[in-house]
């Protein structure tokens, strides 16, 4: 054979190789990524091919599944039933953008890809297994009385079962309704309008929004020091000067009402009044590593919060110096919290000092209503203070409420003990102040309990009369009495 030719057709057949080495590297290796890639249109040509699995709520679904509007590759789209109402839940799945929480944490459940689902026929076939569905723990009284109660104010509210963990009520406002972002021929416009709103009502304040909880953290530092044994009781006399100036500079924590009694007061009275000089100091004697260790068995500082929807990490700061100290005792300086994370606190007190894991979702199920993943059985739970300590909480607790500044939450025949908070909110308070509210109550005749958490982030109240008993208490109480009727 001429030199030439051979020498061309070696390098021909390298060329045939190059390209079957090339096309069994996209086939077997990059195939799968191809197939992920967020941009390949067939995905979602897949996902909404069928109706979704739903999200249910107390046994009644709040997620469907419709024809797509107009001329659409994409055959269903997803639909809710009270959107706004349940926005802070299930999040959304839309054909244009990712799905957010429920519908997001559970995405191939709901669609039918979760390897679980798959019957030894789907294996066969090779065709997608029917989706499975989400069972909720949230209980659709305590929502809707958390909606309603917050109303037009921009806030959020959570409510927690403190024996079981489960989560009964999530709601962030103002809110959206999900379906507006399903369909890709209007969901663009709805989008680009959510965004700008600047009430960020996509935000979910529940969970993902930490704000300074102002006093309703003197409930942890209050915790640390009896477990600490720096005061014996609540009952016991503090060494707190009225007012209290703060470590190294030349500023007094005063207190709201100039009238109380706070200069040494038990921690029984200095939650009743919540008095600055009473917390601030004892946050600078304890010193901010004892205070921060109590923050985080109460879940301060935890970035791996699953509900199971991630929720944002409440922060107990580090490397203060003491008159940041005595700041963060009073729920300011850097300290930050959603009212998940404060309704924590007052689930654990109510419960003897135990938290049980917070979830909102009981179960998964596959389409044909079999379990596949219980997670009330695994709900696991820890020692967060003793017995004593959670006794003693809750009597100065409920001090608070019968005689104290959380008195609109008072309910006949139920026993609550809630703790307010008005946290400051820029720069030399100079913004309209948050108002907190975080409670427990138990009725009196059946002995079901709940524990909540209110924020009130901004109202048309005027500036002087912002405070959690004002705006955050009374919603509090309405959900208190929805869940313990």
């Amino acid at each position: 054979m001429n030199k030439t030719i051979r020498r061309a057709s070696v390098f021909a057949l390298l060329l045939v190789v190059a390209l079957l080495v090339r096309a069994t590297w996209v086939q077997f290796y990059d195939g799968q990524a191809l197939a992920d890639d967020t941009d390949n249109r067939r995905n979602a040509i897949e996902t909404y091919s069928q109706p979704l699995g739903n999200i249910i709520v107390a046994g009644t679904s709040v997620t469907g599944s419709a024809q797509s509007l107009g001329n659409s590759d994409l055959k269903y789209r997803r639909t809710y039933t009270k959107g706004k109402l349940y926005a802070a839940v299930t999040g959304y799945a839309s054909q244009s953008y990712a799905p957010t929480l429920l519908e997001g944490v559970y995405q191939d459940l709901l669609n039918g890809t979760d390897s679980r689902l798959r019957t030894v026929m789907d294996t066969i076939t090779g065709e997608r297994a029917q989706p499975g569905d989400v069972i909720t723990t949230i209980d659709p009284d305590v929502q809707k009385a958390a909606y309603r109660a917050l109303g037009d104010k921009k806030g959020a509210a959570v409510a927690i079962d403190p024996k079981t963990g489960k989560i009964l009520a999530v709601v962030s406002t103002p809110s959206y309704d999900p379906s507006s972002l399903t369909d890709a021929n209007t969901a663009g416009t709805a989008w680009q309008k959510l965004n700008a709103d600047p009430d960020k009502p996509l935000t979910n304040r529940a969970l993902r929004q930490p704000l300074p909880p102002g006093s309703t953290f003197k409930l942890v530092v209050a915790a640390a020091a009896l477990e600490d044994g720096l005061y014996a009781n609540v009952d016991v006399k503090t060494d707190s000067p009225n007012p209290y100036t703060l470590p190294g500079t030349t500023t007094p924590l005063r207190n709201e009402s100039s009238s109380a009694p706070c200069a040494n007061a038990p921690i029984r009275v200095a939650l009743q009044y919540s008095c600055n000089n009473v917390f601030g100091k004892m946050a600078v004697d304890l010193g901010q590593d004892k205070v921060r260790a109590m923050a985080e068995k109460f879940g301060f500082n935890d970035d791996k919060l699953d509900v199971p929807v991630r929720a944002y990490a409440s922060v107990y700061p580090s490397d203060m110096d003491k008159a940041q100290t005595g700041l963060s005792g009073i729920g300011q300086f850097d300290v930050t919290a959603t009212p998940l994370q404060m309704a924590m606190v007052s689930a654990a007190i109510a419960d003897g000092g135990k938290l049980v894991s917070p979830h909102m979702v009981s179960q998964i199920t596959d389409s044909g209503g079999d379990v596949l993943k219980n997670y009330d059985d695994e709900a696991g739970s820890k020692e967060i203070v003793s017995s004593s300590t959670a006794e003693q909480l809750q009597s100065a607790m409920e001090t608070v409420v019968e005689q104290g500044t959380g008195t609109n939450a008072r309910i006949d025949g139920v026993t609550v003990g809630g703790k307010t908070g008005t946290a400051q909110h820029g720069a030399n308070n100079s913004k309209t102040p948050f108002a907190w509210f975080t409670s427990f109550g138990k009725s009196n005749s059946t002995g079901k309990e709940v524990a909540v958490a209110v924020l009130v982030e901004q109202s048309d109240a005027a500036r002087s009369e912002v405070s959690g008993n004002g705006l955050a208490a009374p919603v509090a109480r309405a959900m208190m009495e929805a869940a313990l009727k």
